[in-house]
């Protein structure tokens, strides 16, 4: 069996290609020169190869050395980098946390709750994506991300579900639409109107055929969406009304729309995965626990705000 570098070797090796010197060495490294001498020569024999040649009372490194050193330095940086996370994870200043989420509550609750979180800690870093919740549920149940983010059922054993906020659905139109002027909308003012619905294998779409079939009344899609944002864009061109729920509606930030409530109430519910066998690392934690304080104070606001509107 060849034998290598040991980590102090190596340290030493990479102490003297950076200043020169057996002396200058030692004096970093706080030890005698003839330990260096000592540590180096036991290198050597074991790599098989010199690493210095002596010429004129300096130290020249060979070809071999050369090849080495940028290894070397590589390997130290990624050492002292293992340590610093180290130390950081351990006083909860640092890491990286992986979330999934659907397109609507990546750019509806989780805005505010990241804010707040970087806010805590500024030396975390987070990585977001977008995908459709089935992808998200198989994600977190295989551990690749930490938290998702989705709405509609689960259906798996190994996922964790907590429900986080529900929204109703909306008409969503321009402002001299012809159904603005209505307090809510239901199924029979719309049957007239061209439909802008989200993707027919979503649950809301389930929700909306069921709502006009009760009601007798076809449930005609005109375009199907994907994104909200889409769905605000062709409302806006006069394509038609966008139903959609309060996070797309939210995320989308429509202010040149007008919404109406649609009748009868449907509701979205914001749905918060973790792996059931993935304790909660102290990240995950401190961003849920911001996540509920967004949701929470939301909640009183929309609560504020309908009472205003009933006391009108």
């Amino acid at each position: 069996m060849v034998m290598t570098f040991d980590l102090r070797e190596m340290e030493v090796f990479r102490r003297v290609m950076e200043l020169g010197s057996v002396t200058a060495a030692a004096a970093a490294l706080n030890i005698s020169q003839p330990a260096v001498t000592r540590m180096l020569q036991k290198a050597e024999a074991r790599l098989g190869f010199p690493l210095f040649v002596r010429e004129r009372r300096r130290l020249r490194p060979t070809a071999e050395a050369q090849i080495m050193f940028p290894g070397t330095l590589g390997a130290f940086a990624a050492i002292e980098l293992v340590q610093r996370l180290s130390n950081e994870l351990r006083e909860g200043r640092t890491g990286i946390l992986s979330i999934a989420a659907i397109p609507s509550l990546a750019s509806s609750i989780l805005p505010a709750a990241i804010r707040r979180f970087r806010d805590q800690r500024p030396e975390s870093a987070i990585t977001l994506q977008t995908f459709s919740a089935h992808e998200i549920i198989q994600r977190i149940a295989s551990h690749r991300d930490e938290l998702g983010f989705i709405i509609g059922p689960v259906g798996n054993e190994a996922v964790v579900v907590q429900d986080l906020q529900s929204t109703a659905l909306a008409c969503v139109m321009s402002p001299d639409h012809a159904l603005a002027s209505r307090r809510s909308i239901g199924p029979e003012a719309l049957a007239e109107y061209p439909l802008i619905c989200p993707s027919r294998n979503l649950v809301l779409s389930e929700q909306l055929a069921r709502a006009f079939a009760e009601r007798n009344v076809p449930f005609r899609i005109a375009v199907e969406v994907t994104h909200t944002h889409a769905a605000c864009a062709l409302a806006r061109a006069g394509v038609g009304v966008a139903l959609m729920d309060g996070f797309g509606l939210m995320g989308a930030r429509a202010t040149d729309l007008v919404s109406r409530p649609f009748q009868p109430m449907l509701l979205s519910t914001a749905r918060l995965l973790t792996a059931r066998l993935r304790p909660a690392s102290r990240l995950a934690q401190d961003f849920i626990n911001a996540l509920e304080t967004n949701v929470e104070s939301g909640a009183r606001s929309e609560r504020s705000s309908r009472s205003r509107a009933t006391r009108t």
